[in-house]
């Protein structure tokens, strides 16, 4: 591996609202970025909108919940650009959600979601955070939802999934807070505006365009924020549609 000059970022599960807003928030501070997504479809687009800002992309195709597949586009950005300082993991998208009431739900249905976010971020604290300890520096965010925290009856199987990955993160934040990398979780209580799941919802019910979303440049801001000053690690954006107490 050739060591090359500047940071990078990693976006894994990379979409049009969160994942292209932190791309371009750590690129204007000089990051360059590895954007990962389920197709290339967009990729094109992801990196124009990035060059014309003046920022290095780089784009790859992997399904970031599968173990083998994490593992290799890993191993392919640190040949192609010598590493990575910071990784932001979202990859929950439409495809990836199959919401089934808690009264309706077995083993199987809350054992998908946590497959998914649980199993897939676990896999990625294996492979990147041993060489982060070894350098004394990185930083880890991750992506989750505000029934991690609230009950949402509405969100039903993917509750459970949420409060496991965010209580995963803070205890992991805990455990690294000394070795000099950091670690955070993004609490998002809202739909994200240009995001493909606010995208789908509004596709449904049209009347819930521009209604209680969130700006993913604001977001991406407060994490750059975190990353700088490294003070908490957890930031909570927006309120629930409904909770229970």
């Amino acid at each position: 591996m050739t060591e090359k000059a500047g940071k990078v970022l990693v976006v894994l599960g990379a979409g049009p609202g969160l994942g292209m807003s932190m791309a371009h928030r750590f690129g204007r501070e000089g990051f360059r970025v590895a954007l990962v997504s389920r197709t290339d479809r967009r990729h094109e687009g992801y990196r124009a909108s990035l060059t014309e800002a003046g920022i290095e992309a780089h784009t790859y195709t992997a399904d970031v919940t599968d173990a083998a597949d994490l593992k290799r586009v890993l191993g392919q950005i640190t040949v192609d650009l010598g590493g990575y300082d910071t990784v932001y993991f979202g990859p929950v998208s439409p495809a990836t959600l199959a919401v089934v009431p808690l009264t309706e739900a077995g083993a199987a249905e809350l054992l998908a979601p946590m497959d998914n976010l649980l199993t897939a971020a676990a896999t990625l604290v294996g492979e990147v955070v041993p060489g982060m300890v070894s350098r004394g520096d990185g930083a880890l965010f991750f992506g989750g939802g505000l029934s991690g925290k609230i009950p949402m009856p509405m969100l039903g199987n993917l509750a459970p999934a949420s409060a496991a990955l965010r209580m995963y993160v803070l205890t992991l934040a805990e455990a690294l807070k000394d070795k000099g990398v950091y670690a955070a979780t993004l609490t998002i209580g809202g739909l994200i505006e240009r995001g493909d799941i606010h995208r789908s919802f509004v596709d449904r019910d049209p009347s819930l365009e521009g209604i209680g979303t969130l700006d993913p440049d604001d977001i991406a801001a407060t994490a750059w924020t975190m990353y700088v000053d490294r003070d908490r690690t957890e930031a909570e954006f927006g309120v629930p549609v409904t909770s229970a107490a």
